[in-house]
């Protein structure tokens, strides 16, 4: 893969705007589509080469994520969590837990999901409530992850839970086989992304040895915000300038399309076309900004996590503000739901909550930008 965002682009016309439409109308994990992200190699897209995989890194991932949420927003979040946690399994997973996970990704097409959020504590997800008890190479768990995304269908989930080790936490993975693991199915009832089976997971008394803990003994804290945190970030700011750029072609095909008695089009009223170019020029600067940021962090550049955050909040802000301006601007036809537009709106409203939010991440944009700790 030379250019990922074209040859996402082309995937995803194929593979993701088909199943698209039902993802949203039925509550349903775009199954299909991630059989495919198989098939065609973009679920191994940063496993290394030696394991099989494309060796790709944070740019790739963020043009991916891009060009998939420009076709399905839910696609393109789900996919990008997989990414998220094979960063970890990558940069602190022992060779053991490698061979494990990659040969299944590359050879069965399998992924993964993030189970880190709890009811508890809601967005500060690197603060565990889940109990431990650990016994010599075994260890215990209990408690219960409020919002798990592809619940069933991912094969692999990464739980932080407390650490053995006073006030650090832990990363472990759990096989979706796991005795004691369940979930709480019922179809995803959220504004938007509704596609993305997210649910309650339930860990009663699961107990797993130590080869599925990620890294040393309490280094979870260490993951979160030195891995999980540009690659999930910036994964979000790549689905959601996504999203503002697909809600720009749709409003630009329907001023174009839609055609009045005397021959004229929505495209020739002069109010229109400054909505038009006030959606385009949102959009394009969210993905610019995202693009720059991605390559950025992937360089290791001193401003790299301020572009990070700062694009985020741009492209959480630009999917909504583009959503209503395209909302406008499709008039009956985006109210009816003949436009795609209400379901895209819907989507981008969910880029205020995701954690970090984005008030969250306008205060530590600002620590960054000061140098001061985050969080």
């Amino acid at each position: 893969m030379n250019n990922v965002f074209l040859e996402g682009k082309d995937f995803a016309s194929s593979y993701i705007l088909p199943y698209t439409e039902l993802t949203d109308k039925e509550s349903k994990f775009p199954e299909e589509s991630f059989k495919k992200l198989g098939e065609k190699g973009f679920l191994k897209l940063l496993v290394p080469e030696e394991y099989g995989g494309l060796g790709k890194g944070l740019e790739e991932h963020a043009q991916a994520c891009l060009a998939f949420a420009e076709s399905c927003s839910t696609t393109a979040l789900c996919y990008m969590m997989h990414n998220v946690a094979l960063m970890c399994i990558l940069t602190h997973g022992s060779d053991e837990l490698k061979k494990r996970i990659f040969t299944d990704v590359v050879e069965n097409g399998k992924f993964l999901a993030l189970a880190y959020s709890e009811f508890g504590t809601g967005t500060n997800f690197y603060i565990p409530e889940m109990t431990v008890e650990a016994n010599r190479d075994n260890t215990t768990f209990n408690g219960t992850k409020s919002m798990v995304t592809s619940a069933t269908y991912a094969s692999y989930y990464l739980v932080l839970a407390p650490s053995v080790e006073e006030g650090k936490i832990n990363n472990w993975v759990f096989p979706l086989e796991t005795k004691g693991l369940t979930f709480e199915m019922s179809k995803w009832q959220g504004l938007g992304m509704r596609g993305n089976s997210s649910c309650p997971m339930h860990i009663d008394n699961v107990t797993l040895d130590s080869s599925f803990r990620i890294g040393e003994e309490g280094s979870g804290e260490e993951q979160v915000f030195n891995v999980v945190a540009p690659f999930f970030v910036t994964g979000l700011a790549a689905v959601y300038s996504g999203t503002a750029m697909h809600l720009f072609e749709i409003a630009k095909n329907h001023v174009v399309d839609r055609q009045y008695p005397d021959g004229r089009t929505l495209a020739n009223i002069e109010t229109v076309q400054v909505h038009i170019g006030n959606i385009y020029k949102t959009a394009v600067a969210a993905k610019a900004i995202t693009l720059e940021a991605a390559r950025a962090g992937a360089n290791g550049e001193e401003d790299a996590l301020a572009k990070i955050l700062a694009a985020r909040i741009v492209a959480s802000e630009a999917a909504i503000e583009c959503g209503r301006l395209a909302m406008r601007v499709g008039g009956g036809k985006a109210y009816n739901k003949s436009l795609p537009t209400e379901r895209l709106l819907r989507d981008a409203y969910a880029g205020q909550i995701m954690a970090p939010s984005a008030d969250v991440l306008a205060i530590w944009l600002g620590k960054a930008l000061t140098g001061q700790m985050i969080p």
